[in-house]
């Protein structure tokens, strides 16, 4: 089962980006050709971060379809349970694969604690709920 592999990278690299925070939802895309069973993620997930600091934060898993664009036609198409690359619309074989090989961490949801004194002061760097990549809350 390859989504043990796959959460343990994970965890490594949420827990490289939010240090001692506590994380409540970890975003990722996952393209359906990645061969990703997402249940089979999810309880993968759940036994890896078991007795870290990740236990307890939820894994979001949002499936990206297979698209694929023909050079010849200029249109896209998701790529069907059909076997073969060509152009649904034009028959070309001149087409190339623009989505469903995704396994990106979009974002990670940490709690922030602002202090109950002083609500508009934010000078401390947080990341925040939906925070993307490591991006500091607008003020």
């Amino acid at each position: 089962m390859h989504e043990v592999s796959l959460c343990r990278q994970l965890a490594a690299a949420v827990t490289r980006a939010t240090g001692d925070r506590e994380v409540e939802v970890v975003h990722v895309d996952v393209g359906e050709l990645r061969q990703v069973v997402p249940e089979a993620m999810r309880f993968a997930w759940t036994f890896v971060v078991k007795d870290t600091l990740l236990a307890g934060a939820r894994l979001d898993l949002r499936q990206l379809p297979a698209v694929l664009a023909c050079r010849a036609c200029g249109t896209s198409t998701r790529l069907g349970p059909e076997l073969g690359f060509d152009c649904r619309v034009c028959g070309s074989t001149d087409t190339s694969l623009t989505s469903g090989e995704q396994f990106v961490l979009t974002a990670v949801d940490v709690r922030t604690s602002i202090p109950t004194g002083d609500r508009a002061d934010r000078s401390e760097a947080h990341l925040g709920k939906g925070d993307r990549d490591g991006a500091l809350p607008s003020a």
